[in-house]
């Protein structure tokens, strides 16, 4: 028996970076995938530099009087993981309350790697295909292109 893969009706797709994510659900079939973006979620983040209001603490490096910078907190990065633990708690009340089956997932890596640490049980039993792919600003056609190849070589 030949297995198809396409992409099922229904299946939900996750496409996401640190400051933006669409989700989208295929309205079509195994054989032609047509992705409808139900939901789109977009979030401030400054640039890490935008976010320093003053230059680097300083701190002593013992008796001989010489003082080191001290690095400057990445509030850039901390907004993207926080960005994405509130993507992975959104995925899994979605799941909890039955809106999808199957999910695929593609994004950033940085993203993709907090997600993982963060996802549910529930969610990751759900996921039939995860890509370290940046895909916010691409064209729909790309989009569903990349994942049939994708779903194709799994």
């Amino acid at each position: 028996m030949k297995r198809n893969a396409g992409l099922p009706q229904g299946t939900w797709v996750l496409i996401a970076d640190g400051e933006k994510a669409l989700y989208m659900v295929n309205k079509g079939d195994d054989e032609d995938m047509n992705l409808d973006v139900v939901r789109k979620e977009e979030q401030d983040n400054p640039m890490a530099q935008d976010w320093a209001a003053n230059r680097p603490g300083r701190k002593s490096d013992g008796p001989s009087g010489h003082r080191s910078a001290m690095e400057d907190t990445d509030w850039h990065e901390l907004e993207k993981e926080r960005f994405a633990k509130d993507l992975a708690e959104d995925l899994y009340q979605k799941a909890h309350g039955g809106k999808f089956d199957k999910l695929v997932i593609v994004a950033s890596r940085p993203v993709l790697s907090a997600l993982r640490s963060e996802l549910h049980k529930t969610v990751t039993d759900k996921i039939i295909l995860d890509v370290p792919k940046v895909l916010t600003n691409h064209p729909m056609n790309e989009i569903e292109e990349l994942i049939a190849r994708e779903l194709a070589e799994a």
